[in-house]
């Protein structure tokens, strides 16, 4: 028992292994905003043309949706890395990572943001328009709104999963919490390093995933 303590949860070791981890852990909240932000974005654009009656912007974007999300992240961010150099296109490992994380969770994201619209009235929009609201007005001020709020507890979910799926940037040897974690273990020959990461990633994504829970239990209480 004391030799698994020691192997495991040596205080002492987590202690030097802290400011490797700390520096790890900023990258990872880095990388976590840029890739959160960008994927926002790019799933709001990809599920306004899904939806689109031009059909010219509509398979081209439900084409884009569904390839990335049957595109495993870990294959894609290899190809990113590894393979796009072949073609003359050298990414350091942040870019790499954040480009390939961006494209998979655009999609993720705008199967939500889709779902969100569609759950919107078309009698909203038209409501909206007939007080004098253009297209762009409606959809920011009308129909963005309700979409969001009808489908935040999945957009919540997506977002814990991109702070998971930021782990997988320690394959191209990014230095984020995990990579940072295996590195101080290699060193001290301890695993206390790999369980105090996963630790930090619990304090993370626990509040988050109670918010959820929370948030999903006042909607079935309406």
């Amino acid at each position: 028992m004391d030799n698994f303590i020691d192997l495991f949860f040596n205080l002492d070791v987590m202690a030097k292994a802290w400011p490797l981890l700390l520096k790890g852990l900023i990258v990872t909240l880095q990388l976590c905003g840029v890739v959160i932000g960008l994927g926002l974005g790019g799933g709001l654009l990809l599920a306004l043309g899904a939806l689109s009656p031009n059909r010219w912007l509509k398979w081209p974007a439900i084409g884009i949706i569904d390839f990335f999300r049957a595109l495993p992240p870990l294959v894609l961010l290899i190809f990113v890395y590894s393979g796009l150099p072949f073609a003359g296109l050298e990414l350091s490992p942040f870019m790499a990572v954040v480009i390939a994380f961006f494209l998979n969770n655009s999609a993720y994201f705008a199967e939500v943001f889709r779902a969100g619209l569609q759950s919107v009235p078309r009698g909203q929009s038209e409501a909206a328009r007939a007080t004098g609201l253009g297209k762009a007005q409606t959809l920011l001020h009308v129909v963005l709104p309700q979409a969001v709020r009808n489908v935040l507890p999945d957009l919540l979910s997506n977002t814990v999963e991109v702070v998971k799926l930021t782990s997988l940037a320690s394959v191209v040897s990014l230095s984020e919490l995990l990579y940072s974690a295996n590195m101080a273990r290699s060193v001290t020959y301890n695993s206390s390093p790999l369980v105090l990461a996963a630790l930090i990633y619990l304090a993370i994504l626990w509040p988050l995933v109670r918010l959820i829970s929370r948030y999903q239990r006042g909607i079935a209480a309406h």
